[in-house]
């Protein structure tokens, strides 16, 4: 399912087989959280802009419309016609991030919808049941995502109850795979690795997943507000502990700097709605730096976005232009800007698997860790 193919360094090139498909990595997962990518772009688009991997979200599919309605309409990947791998959260985040109300207990938590205010109940066999509905690739665990800081003693104790729930998950997802009528039987499992920036717990907790049978290992609870100095310390001191032959998943991150970091310490899956929301937003992301089209310099710019830039709005389209749609709130410019954020991180990670194949990531870490968080002259 996964292999290593070469390394520099700590760093990683893999391959990932699934039934969906095979991925090449490291590898940017595009988030469309209610099955869609917000901005108006279709699955059709995500082929074009060299898309891999989808990410979906369980709590937000549970929601709208319903796991049960995405199963009865043959499961993700048919319900919006994507022929590749897909990715669904566990819900777990949103949980813990957007219900107003909520009681966690070991059997799992009980919360009110964001949506309606309707009373819900998840625990590590619900998520698992509704991801089953979902038939995605690869189910996430549900997990416990703590607030940073966090007590010790929470975070101890969360990780603890973070454990006991994956082995309910594994325990569940084999079930649900031996059914007879169950869409995907051959989805795969990812267990997440939390312990808030406490290195013990994250090592201790790292050291149990990897004894288990998991099919990858993601690092969740960061780049939840600590600074990303201690983001970059826990990866150092908890990857070394993750499984060599399974992949690394670092959980919501991040920008073109995250990611070129986390490469260099070993990760090989990322998501973020980073590229599409900031797009939304007229900021954009080139490889001479950051774009902010909301600056009226751009008023009267006839040039792409970024002249090294091969995406469909860099080809036909300029940045006063696209500036002009986003401050008439025309959906054209956050679908314009949208996709070429989403090419860029996927070009990225082209990039970065063309360095590693030809041993040069030391050099591209070093040329392009900070310059493409810079603004663009």
């Amino acid at each position: 399912m996964f292999q290593v193919i070469k390394t520099e360094g700590r760093a990683r090139r893999g391959i990932f087989i699934s039934d969906h498909g095979t991925v090449q990595t490291p590898v940017f997962m595009n988030v469309g959280t209610s099955a869609a990518i917000k901005g108006a772009v279709s699955t059709m688009d995500l082929y074009d802009l060299g898309c891999q991997i989808e990410l979906s979200n369980t709590y937000h599919l549970h929601i709208r419309p319903g796991d049960d309605v995405i199963r009865d309409m043959g499961g993700i990947r048919k319900f919006f016609n994507w022929e590749r791998p897909v990715l669904t959260d566990s819900g777990g985040f949103q949980v813990f991030s957007l219900a107003p109300l909520r009681k966690i207990t070991e059997e799992g938590v009980k919360f009110a919808s964001h949506i309606d205010g309707k009373r819900i109940f998840m625990g590590p066999e619900e998520s698992m049941r509704i991801q089953s509905n979902l038939a995605s690739t690869i189910a996430m665990a549900f997990d416990e995502c703590v607030e940073n800081p966090a007590e010790y003693s929470y975070a101890k104790a969360s990780m603890e109850r973070t454990q006991r729930w994956l082995l309910r998950c594994i325990a569940e997802m084999k079930r649900l795979n031996s059914l007879p009528d169950t869409i995907n039987p051959h989805q795969m499992l990812f267990g997440i690795n939390q312990g808030a920036t406490y290195n013990d717990l994250r090592i201790e907790h790292m050291k149990q997943i990897a004894e288990l049978d998991v099919d990858g290992c993601a690092v969740g609870g960061l780049a939840v507000g600590e600074p990303t100095e201690v983001m970059y310390d826990v990866l150092d001191h908890v990857l070394p502990f993750a499984p060599q032959d399974k992949p690394r998943y670092l959980m919501g991150v991040g920008t073109p700097e995250n990611i070129i970091e986390g490469v260099y310490r070993g990760i090989d899956f990322f998501d973020c709605v980073m590229p599409s929301r900031n797009a939304r937003h007229g900021f954009l992301f080139t490889w001479e730096g950051t774009v902010n089209l909301n600056n009226k310099k751009y008023e009267r710019d006839g040039e792409p976005i970024s002249k090294s830039c091969g995406c469909p709005t860099c080809k036909n389209y300029s940045k006063g232009y696209i500036r002009h749609l986003l401050k008439s709130k025309e959906m054209l410019g956050m679908r314009l800007a949208v996709m070429h954020n989403l090419y860029f991180y996927n070009e990225l990670m082209s990039k970065i698997r063309d360095a590693l194949d030809h041993g040069e990531y030391e050099n591209f870490y070093r040329r392009y860790a900070t310059s493409l968080s810079q603004r663009a002259e």
